[in-house]
């Protein structure tokens, strides 16, 4: 434990920073995963209408610096290539 008051104060901080950091993460994945759902259903309307809500959501996780921006355009442009896909088959 921490003897010096700046660093109980940092080490409290650094709780209550991962767990919203926890938060939004899952937040982010709860968003990617509904479109996969979607896709696997085959429901392409669905998928589409949970790809616009994604996406924003990709983009403030970035912004926030909880994932790179390289991998936010993975996901979603993986997840739009299927959308894609789906849509032409």
């Amino acid at each position: 434990m921490a003897n010096i008051k700046s660093s109980e104060k940092r080490a409290r901080q650094a709780v209550k920073r991962r767990a919203h950091n926890m938060a939004m993460r899952s937040r982010m994945r709860t968003a990617i995963k509904s479109v996969q759902n979607a896709l696997i259903a085959g429901n392409k309307e669905e998928a589409i209408e949970n790809f616009k809500t994604a996406g924003p959501i990709i983009d403030s996780m970035v912004n926030k610096g909880l994932i790179h921006r390289n991998k936010a355009a993975r996901h979603k442009s993986q997840l739009n290539a299927r959308i894609k896909e789906l849509s032409s088959s």
